[in-house]
């Protein structure tokens, strides 16, 4: 809704698929921390290896170690260039911003909150993830309810679409004005 109202948006979820595709430094990381059970067809198995970490804290940790500061490096060569290509407003979609302390980087924060029964819900339904995985997921992130307290703006994403449109609108209008 962002991106339709003019933003360019630069996605950590496309940079954790970017930073250890195979062939890229991050692959050789991940398969030298974690073996080669951990691919399969020639790509990291990430179904495999998600499953393993959210499961084990100390594994999270270490797949962290390598992939976040690979992230970090890919989202600001990104916002970079779209800074470069005249984007007025750059969005940083960071699903682990106040996990990792990262908020007080960014001139704004804004949360898009569902209640964790939609979180679970939605990943099953749209990511085909198994209901105990993705209670893991979550368990291993920072309540919704925390982020929401340290968010600047809040959409919450419970109702339909029709009333997240009107409370990106309201955002996006106080996010230009930054």
């Amino acid at each position: 809704m962002f991106r339709e109202l003019g933003a360019a948006i630069v996605d950590a979820d496309e940079a954790t698929h970017a930073v250890y595709a195979p062939g890229t430094e991050g692959f050789d990381a991940v398969v030298a921390e974690f073996g080669s059970e951990y691919v399969r067809e020639g790509a990291i198995d990430r179904s495999k290896l998600g499953a393993d970490v959210f499961a084990n804290p100390d594994a999270l940790q270490r797949l962290n170690a390598i992939v976040h500061p690979r992230v970090r490096r890919w989202m600001a060569e990104r916002t970079a260039q779209a800074v470069e290509d005249g984007a007025e407003v750059v969005i940083q979609d960071v699903p682990l911003l106040f996990e990792n302390g990262l908020q007080g980087l960014y001139s704004a924060t804004v949360l898009v909150y569902a209640s964790p029964q939609n979180q679970v819900r939605r990943l099953v339904e749209q990511r085909g993830i198994a209901v105990d995985r993705a209670r893991a997921m979550l368990t291993a992130q920072m309540p919704i309810a925390d982020k929401r307290a340290l968010a600047d703006f809040v959409v919450d994403n419970d109702g339909t679409r029709e009333e997240t449109r009107r409370q990106v609108g309201e955002v996006w209008s106080k996010v230009r004005s930054l």
